[in-house]
């Protein structure tokens, strides 16, 4: 895969079709001898006009005002210019709204039926098909999607080029991969976008270390790679190309793959990477990180009994060759208590995030090393855990000042008296998910008996009081609580007036009239599985507090300001009205029920 060339240097003499019809000679290529923007000789002259600058915009790709004088003033033999370090998030090219194909001639990536083929605008010309500014048409084309602006690219020579030079300075890609012609696709679309920092593939088709080398040849610079797959699709690199890749990439500093069941193994060794997401791992016989600056790594493990993965090596050799790691995400079935005390022997100082999910055999104990060798925690996920309340309360008594996350979700030994305890102790808590934890014994009896399995958690086969359970919260900075499938709820009482999303799916027992809603923020309430009743009381006391709302609003004080009536409609001011009318409705709750 080689970088886009011009199919003609400046030396060789190629006419356009109508002047090789007549049998004219290409004419001396010459600039103009007047200036470009004030029209005057250039001769001694020194333009008073400042030169065009380009503001660039989030969602299109731009380039410096600098970048762009230095193309517009080089000759079509040079390569394009060095990236440069960016300050800013420019647009990111998608294909997903079209149907590109790699076989498709009408949608030719090499531009090979193009009307001017190889050829380049006049450096010193500023004026672009018929007395159009460049500036103007670099506005214009720099917000089309990449289908506009595939097409735009056949309509003129000057066009073309603009639509070049917008591809060159594209940093960030997102790309939709098609089933067939994969390779031949990107590497025509890569060639287009030398300075691609970022990129973003969505795989239909199947991922091998053909498409990995595509990648590292073509974008020297790429400092993000995400490679995510469709059911469909396949990633069959393995862990020695995986390691020799990061190897090559000097640049990289994020690396986020999915599918990653073929690894085997892998040996990941960089100066620069800071963030690694691997998912869909499976029975890996080494994990070897040796990545100095890593700071975030989250490991996703295939949820399969027979998983021979070695947690607690591959734990320890990451605790001693990344110190600066900061987030910890690590989901498995095979995670235990030994691991959480190889996590605690690393003695990572900078730890702020410690995610340990679907490790049933986490007891209270590992919430003791945890909270003993990590007291600046501001999330904790110890969703799928065995902990119980005794467990929330050391949790409250280390991180009263910094945490701000807590999540509990599948933890069955949790009721609702922890709950209560760690919303009134954690002063600081914006989120909390304590999904499935309060259940009905009766509703995870029905499905094993059907089975043939039997075997509960002795938690939900011997405390009968957990069916009808009573959840009081009262916090000023909770923002998100989840209690879905928390069928053991059978009262309800909420005081928060930051919570803007409320997740009370399949709380199948909570009792209509045992529910109260004090949150005038809340935007989303998700009620699905829920009975007819308890949804018709939530939308009941969304709209009372609106009307409550709406009725302080038509208020206003008497001139001595002795105390609030109600004023006519037809008093008020008609913007002030509107403008909190519309305050009004953005503050409107959306209860979501499929």
């Amino acid at each position: 895969m080689h970088h886009p060339q011009p199919h003609i240097s400046s030396s060789t003499s190629t006419s356009f079709p109508a002047a090789a019809e007549f049998d004219f000679k290409p004419a001396k290529r010459r600039g103009s001898y007047n200036c470009g923007r004030c029209g005057l000789p250039k001769k001694g002259h020194v333009c008073h006009l400042n030169s065009t600058t380009y503001p660039t915009s989030i969602s299109t790709p731009t380039s410096s005002p600098s970048a762009i004088t230095v193309e517009n003033s080089s000759s079509a033999s040079r390569p394009p210019p060095l990236r440069q370090s960016y300050t800013h998030l420019r647009r990111a090219l998608s294909f997903d709204d079209i149907d590109t194909r790699a076989d498709s001639p009408a949608r030719d990536l090499d531009e090979s039926n193009s009307p001017y083929p190889g050829t380049d605008l006049d450096p010193d010309n500023e004026m672009i098909s018929g007395g159009l500014p460049a500036g103007c048409l670099w506005e214009v084309l720099r917000r089309l999607p990449p289908a506009g602006l595939l097409a735009a690219a056949s309509v003129c020579k000057g066009w073309r080029e603009t639509t070049k030079r917008l591809w060159r300075s594209a940093e960030e890609l997102r790309l939709m991969v098609p089933p067939r012609g994969q390779l031949r696709f990107i590497g025509s679309v890569l060639k287009k976008c030398p300075s691609l920092v970022r990129m973003s593939l969505k795989m239909e088709s199947d991922v091998d270390a053909t498409m990995l080398a595509c990648i590292a040849f073509s974008c020297p610079n790429l400092e993000s790679m995400e490679i995510s797959t469709s059911n469909t699709a396949v990633n069959r690199i393995t862990g020695d190309e995986l390691g020799r890749f990061v190897a090559d990439k000097r640049c990289l500093t994020s690396l986020k793959m999915e599918g990653c069941s073929n690894l085997g193994g892998f040996v990941l060794s960089s100066s620069s990477l800071s963030t690694l997401w691997l998912s869909d791992l499976y029975s890996l016989s080494k994990m070897v990180f040796n990545c100095p600056n890593l700071k975030e790594i989250s490991l996703e493990f295939s949820r399969q009994e027979n998983d021979t993965t070695d947690l607690t090596t591959m734990v320890d050799g990451m605790g001693r060759s990344c110190p600066r790691l900061q987030n910890i995400h690590i989901a498995s079935v095979r995670l235990s208590h030994a691991v959480v005390l190889s996590l605690t022997a690393a003695n990572l100082r900078g730890l702020r995030m410690l995610s340990l999910v679907l490790g049933s055999e986490i007891t209270d104990a590992s919430v003791a090393a945890i909270a003993s060798s990590y007291s600046k925690l501001e999330l904790l996920d110890l969703s799928g855990s065995s902990i119980s309340d005794s467990g929330i309360g050391m949790i409250c008594n280390v991180f009263p000042n910094t945490l701000s996350r807590l999540l509990l979700a599948l933890c069955p030994n949790i009721t609702s008296s922890g709950i209560q305890f760690a919303t009134a102790q954690l002063p600081l808590l914006e989120l909390m998910d304590c999904g499935m934890t309060v259940c009905d014994p009766d509703s995870q009896n029905s499905p094993c008996d059907e089975s043939g399995d039997n075997e509960l958690p002795n938690a939900l086969n011997n405390k009968l009081y957990l069916m009808y359970q009573k959840l009081i919260i009262k916090h000023s900075r909770l923002k998100k609580l989840s209690l879905w499938g928390c069928s053991g709820l059978d009262a309800l009482c909420l005081n928060c007036p930051e919570l803007n999303d409320l997740n009370l799916i399949s709380c199948k027992n909570l009792h209509p009239e045992r529910l109260l809603l004090q949150c005038p923020s809340l935007q989303n309430v998700h009620a699905s599985g829920c009975q007819e009743s308890l949804i018709g009381a939530i939308k009941g006391q969304v709209s009372d507090s609106l009307a409550s709302l709406e009725n302080q609003f038509q208020c206003k004080r008497l001139a001595d300001g002795s105390k609030r009536v109600r004023a006519p409609d037809c008093l008020s001011q008609e913007a002030i009205d509107d403008k909190k009318r519309r305050k009004v409705v953005e503050q409107q709750c959306k209860v979501l029920v499929d």
